[in-house]
């Protein structure tokens, strides 16, 4: 019954905006760092951003420092990917996992074309 669903993936022309979102059930998300990570065709995939349990730490890949945010609501169960100035290179399959459960979501496709 661990779930976790990512939504909010789509289109986005470069220099745009997109919000990722992660809605967590099944473990104590309070407790849980969380991650985004992200797989582009014929690549590795890659640690995007974390984030600790309270919110208070993040760290972020040096190729999205300065674009992207991660951020999480508790109350909610959610966990957020804010990703700004969007490149071509962004384009990958975001993936939403809970550090301490090992557990993936789905993914959402992010594409980034003119």
């Amino acid at each position: 019954q661990v779930q976790l669903v990512e939504s909010g993936g789509g289109l986005v022309q470069p220099g745009g905006s997109l919000r990722l979102s992660c809605s967590a059930s099944g473990f104590t998300f309070s407790s849980a760092a969380m991650s985004w990570y992200r797989q582009a065709p014929g690549k590795e995939r890659e640690l995007v951003a974390t984030i600790s349990s309270s919110g208070g730490s993040t760290n972020y890949a040096d190729s999205v420092k300065g674009r992207f945010t991660i951020s999480r609501d508790n109350v909610k169960k959610m966990v957020y990917l804010q990703m700004n100035s969007l490149k071509p290179e962004d384009t990958a399959v975001y993936y939403c996992y809970g550090v301490p459960y090992r557990y993936w979501g789905q993914g959402t496709q992010v594409t980034v074309s003119s």
